[in-house]
């Protein structure tokens, strides 16, 4: 950036901070507020101000009433701004703000701005097409990110279908926004500066966090897979299969972090991938349990159905013969025929980030990741 235009940047900003000032509090503006979020979100590509960024952030903690102001402040900057240092600015302010656990935000639907034809007029074309493309991906994935929460928020109250299908199509979102977060990245030379670092550790985190919650959800659907139907058990496989190709994008991800020199990627787990013949001997499996389901509903009267559910941190065995139920709590998993080390790798410590690893702009509490899963034996009849 020239000397100029830092100057330009600069007045910029500091005409906006004092056009805000002269604004009439009300329900829609915050005079302080909206000067937060200018000097957060200013032209100066070397200076990220996180002090003003977290004011913006304990505002909304504080004071979910100051969502609406927030909104209408980094809307308005964001439709009029053309420069690639602000808008990158203000999706990782946005990002942060999803990161505040304030319900309101949670439920707020979509982004309140659109970036999606995002185009920098600061720059020749042949030197901003980079930058443009990661705005667009990356406003991409946050505006489907606030869909995502409002639906999950609505089905929580609303979804009347089983328990299973609930975790699956779950799943299946996170999936899709993972699929999203892979492709936001550098793919121009001269995107090697700070600000887009800083930007690609806040991408880094949100992988950390919803890659970990993929695992912990797929564990959960495997420990049950033999009490649900063949549409479920289908649809379980395809999750697995998603699954492990995500592992493969999710290590060659991580290389290129490293190489080009972000940070958070080298604090993160190994990707451990999941064996082909797994996957495979998974699908065998199911096909039967499927069948041999079928068959014990339909012999319920005559042959003795087992069922292994969790209930909060015990295992319920019910034995359940023509005339008689039998139940059992164990504090330990059952070991059937072949030996299942379930029960190890609950209980194995989590992995959490340093507090250092965290990008202050984007403040997210440390989640349990399992750096090293494995698909558990399943039970075989």
């Amino acid at each position: 950036m020239t000397l100029w235009k830092r100057a330009v940047g600069a007045i910029k900003d500091r005409n906006s901070i004092v056009m805000a000032s002269f604004s009439r509090k009300c329900s829609f503006r915050n005079p302080d507020l909206e000067a937060a979020i200018i000097k957060a979100t200013s032209h100066d590509e070397y200076h990220i101000d996180k002090r003003n960024a977290q004011i913006v952030f304990s505002w909304i903690r504080a004071s979910p009433i100051s969502l609406r102001p927030l909104v209408w402040a980094l809307s308005k900057r964001m439709e009029k701004t053309r420069s690639w240092v602000v808008a990158i600015k203000g999706l990782m302010l946005m990002h942060g703000v999803f990161h505040c656990k304030v319900p309101a935000v949670q439920k707020m639907g979509r982004l309140p701005f659109d970036l999606s034809n995002f185009s920098d007029e600061h720059s020749r074309s042949s030197k901003a097409w980079g930058f443009n493309a990661f705005i667009r991906e990356y406003f991409a994935f946050l505006d489907q990110r606030a869909v995502v929460s409002l639906e999950q928020e609505y089905h929580r109250k609303t979804d009347e279908r089983s328990l299973m299908v609930q975790q699956l199509l779950k799943l299946q979102k996170w999936q899709s926004l993972l699929d999203m977060l892979l492709q936001v990245r550098p793919r121009a030379h001269n995107m090697r500066v700070r600000l887009i670092l800083e930007a690609m550790d806040c991408v880094i985190i949100e992988i950390f966090d919803i890659y970990s919650r993929i695992c912990s959800e797929i564990a959960k659907v495997l420990l049950n897979i033999y009490s649900v139907g063949k549409n479920e058990a289908a649809m379980a496989l395809k999750v697995l299969q998603k699954a492990t190709t995500q592992g493969e994008e999710l290590s060659l991800f991580f290389e290129f972090c490293k190489e080009y020199g972000i940070l958070n990627a080298n604090e993160f787990p190994t990707v451990t991938q999941i064996p082909e013949e797994d996957v495979q001997e998974l699908e065998r499996i199911i096909k039967g349990v499927s069948d041999k389901t079928s068959k014990v509903e339909k012999d319920s009267k005559n042959q003795m159905a087992i069922v292994v559910r969790e209930a909060d941190n015990a295992i319920v065995e019910q034995k359940e013969t023509k005339g008689a139920l039998k139940t059992i709590i164990t504090e330990k998993w059952v070991i059937f025929d072949e030996n299942i080390k379930i029960n190890e790798e609950k209980n194995a410590a989590p992995q959490e980030p340093t507090a250092t690893d965290l990008l202050p702009l984007i403040p997210i509490d440390p989640v349990p990741v399992y750096n090293h899963y494995e698909i558990p034996d399943l039970i075989t009849f």
